[in-house]
């Protein structure tokens, strides 16, 4: 099978904020770079339907809109922004080797990697029929559609604590739903959600089905031990059991934490293989915003930019 060539200065790896911002900032600088938008074109703010701290929208704005208005932006200073997916990577020499939907081979002299990170979801089906009308991953996107209301919390992290504490602080009363009798959160997080008289930890339990047609309105949960199902009233169901990195491929070559999350150099986008940079929540697991993505992405682009002028100098 014949495959076809291409050469590229700047290859970036995905299409949210930090991808967006990177080849904002790449083509500006004239380095002609190309985008592939990876299997969810817009990342994780397609599936956030009103962004209200994101800088610059005084309104707020949907998550799919604004992705496109990053995408326009992208555009009009000349990035080649494709849908497809890249199924493979040989960062062994350079130019490094990227193979595009299992057909298509890219050279290219710099990588940009922002592949993001996937919630986890419970995987039951009013879950995702209920996203975004009520059923959110992110407390600290979302909780403020929520004041003075009655929501509950599944996980039993730190995430978890710390999102719960969080919706405390907006919320009539927050129901943390724990499968276990004990938590993973480090003992700090654990004492702050038993403290606060506005949580109510259900031990013990699972989440059956979230309840509502066109919004949530209740959840029905059921204790594992003892059989026992009981529904609850709520307008907003979080989900707090993790997040996935997209980085499965880079493996071979990337250096990662245990979780999966790319280790970039501190103060920088540098990964451990010259010419590949690595932005968005792909090596964020901290702050995981559209704001904080978008800051690595422009620095992304600018580790890129001066790597390439130090290489002609050469």
């Amino acid at each position: 099978m014949n495959q076809e060539i291409e050469r590229v200065k700047v290859l970036i790896i995905g299409s949210g904020p930090a991808g967006y911002t990177a080849a904002i900032y790449a083509s500006r600088a004239g380095l002609s770079p190309i985008l592939y938008t990876g299997g969810q074109p817009g990342g994780q703010l397609t599936i956030t339907n009103d962004v209200e701290n994101y800088p610059g929208y005084p309104d707020g704005i949907m998550g799919p809109e604004m992705m496109e208005d990053f995408k326009k932006q992208a555009e009009r200073f000349g990035t080649d922004v494709r849908y497809g997916m890249v199924t493979k990577v040989d960062f062994s020499a350079r130019p490094h080797l990227v193979t595009v939907d299992d057909q298509k081979i890219i050279h290219a002299e710099t990588v940009i990697i922002s592949t993001g990170a996937s919630a986890k979801w419970l995987g039951i089906e009013s879950e995702s029929r209920l996203n975004g009308k009520g059923v959110s991953a992110c407390a600290v996107c979302d909780g403020f559609f929520f004041r003075g209301q009655e929501v509950a919390i599944v996980g039993a992290g730190d995430t978890a604590c710390e999102e719960a504490s969080y919706l405390a602080n907006i919320c009539s009363k927050v129901y943390m739903i724990v499968r276990r009798e004990e938590m993973r959160a480090s003992q700090i997080m654990q004492k702050r959600v038993m403290n606060n008289p506005k949580i109510e930890i259900l031990w013990n339990t699972e989440t059956e089905e979230i309840l509502g047609e066109e919004e949530v309105n209740g959840v029905r949960v059921v204790n594992n031990k003892t059989g026992e199902k009981r529904e609850i009233a709520i307008s907003g169901f979080f989900v707090a059991i993790g997040h996935q990195p997209n980085t499965e491929i880079f493996k071979d070559f990337i250096q990662m934490d245990s979780s999966g999350y790319i280790k970039t150099i501190p103060g920088s986008t540098k990964t451990n293989i010259e010419g590949v940079f690595a932005c968005g929540d792909a090596q964020d697991n901290v702050y995981r915003q559209a704001v904080t993505a978008a800051g690595t992405g422009c620095m992304a682009a600018l580790d890129a930019e001066r790597f390439l002028a130090a290489q002609e100098h050469h």
